[in-house]
């Protein structure tokens, strides 16, 4: 967790707070016990509460499949400095967090589209 802590750390968003900023980037933990290794995280954007739409994957609206079937819960920690945004650096960000944490050593990473 503290080789995807420095990578996201890495990151900055040019428009958090600014007019029209209402979307965020968010970080779920992964678990599944069959796997070698059994952790993992999922990165995602909304334009929603990042808690209303992790509530919203675990019960089948709009989700990924990782995170409804292996979502733990959110890690607010490794995002928060970035959020809110505007919606183009949202989904920007969401693929360079996910390949930040690719490189940074975490072996099991989805999202990120």
């Amino acid at each position: 967790m503290a080789a995807a802590q420095r990578a996201a750390l890495r990151f900055r968003a040019s428009t958090r707070g600014a007019r029209g900023a209402g979307h965020s980037v968010y970080v779920v933990l992964l678990e599944d016990r069959r796997r070698a290794c059994r952790w993992g995280l999922y990165v995602g954007e909304t334009s929603r509460d990042p808690d209303l739409r992790f509530d919203q994957h675990k019960a089948g609206y709009k989700a990924s499949r990782y995170v409804h079937r292996f979502g733990i819960q959110l890690i607010p920690g490794l995002v928060e400095h970035l959020n809110p945004m505007r919606r183009w650096e949202a989904a920007d960000l969401e693929a360079a967090l996910a390949e930040a944490f690719s490189q940074a050593g975490v072996p099991w990473v989805e999202g990120g589209h």
